[in-house]
């Protein structure tokens, strides 16, 4: 296929991409197929790894904007696609989260400019992959909070890191690595001393390095380590992976729940018709032998 018949398959219009954690195969497949072919490519150059552009046309235009304000990023999108031509503006994670697409949207409403979303795989979801953990185990925790401290960007009030811990939930802290002392002597307030915590820098990029530590020693170990940025937090006491698996075991797949595709009586059944495979299974083996002889 020519470059030119992939062009023309993208409508001239902004998309606002989720590049995922870092690791170009973490890519949705519709990120994917825009990367590919999109005639403009504008990219947090500061966040997003270089492996991620390895699929960009080389007759692409691309764009930096590590050292760009809002001022220069949303005009330049809106001439390019006046002109007729697609744009990807690409970030990294996904866009709902901590990206500052609110005010590019709000931007390119106003120019009548179209735009589209697409999500990607936020770090808390590839840190907990990696680390193979479920953070709603039942009985244990049930809730996911996302937050971040405050710093030059203010927490609301109400959304104060203290008082979200005391949910005592699967806490995923963002953009705290520069505040990690002051994190820690929060959550302490409500999480036990011995609660784990993995720091979690740079998920799915090459030097990437994810480790697990007890809450009392979360500041200690990154400011031993220099994490000032790209640092993930999650604290959860779903991250003690050998806990009892029938005192935290889901309901969904146990034999006595029942629901809409499993209906009691289906359950009932299922046991029966175990025990009538087992006993055809006897008898036809019985007869085999019979008929050795």
């Amino acid at each position: 296929m020519n470059s030119s018949k992939i062009t023309s398959e993208i409508l001239p219009a902004v998309y606002i991409v989720g590049a995922g954690p870092g690791d170009p195969e973490l890519l949705t497949v519709k990120a994917q197929k825009l990367i590919e072919r999109a005639d403009v490519l504008v990219y947090a150059n500061s966040l997003v790894p270089t492996q991620i552009l390895a699929a960009v046309r080389p007759t692409a235009e691309k764009i930096a904007t590590a050292n760009m304000t809002l001022e220069d990023i949303v005009p330049l999108m809106i001439q390019r696609v006046r002109a007729g031509k697609s744009v990807v503006r690409l970030h990294s994670g996904d866009p709902s989260l901590y990206s500052a697409i609110h005010e590019q949207m709000l931007r390119l409403s106003e120019a009548d400019v179209p735009f589209e979303v697409i999500p990607g795989i936020s770090a808390f979801q590839a840190a907990a992959a990696k680390l193979q953990v479920e953070l709603t185990i039942p009985a244990q925790v049930q809730s996911i909070i996302l937050t971040r401290i405050s710093g030059r960007t203010q927490v609301p009030k109400t959304e104060e890191l203290a008082g979200l811990a005391a949910h005592q939930a699967s806490l995923c802290l963002y953009l705290s690595a520069r505040h990690v002392a002051d994190a820690q002597t929060q959550l302490l307030e409500h999480y036990a001393s011995d609660t784990p915590v993995a720091i979690c820098f740079r998920v799915g990029w090459p030097d990437e390095h994810i480790q697990v530590v007890p809450l009392s020693e979360m500041a200690q170990v990154s400011e031993a380590d220099n994490l000032v940025r790209t640092t993930l937090y999650i604290i959860s006491p779903a991250l003690a992976r050998f806990a009892s698996m029938e005192a935290s075991r889901s309901r969904l797949y146990n034999p006595t729940h029942t629901h809409l595709f499993r209906p009691k009586q289906s359950v009932n059944q299922s046991a029966e018709d175990r025990n009538a495979k087992d006993r055809n299974a006897e008898d036809l083996n019985k007869e085999q032998e019979s008929a050795k002889k």
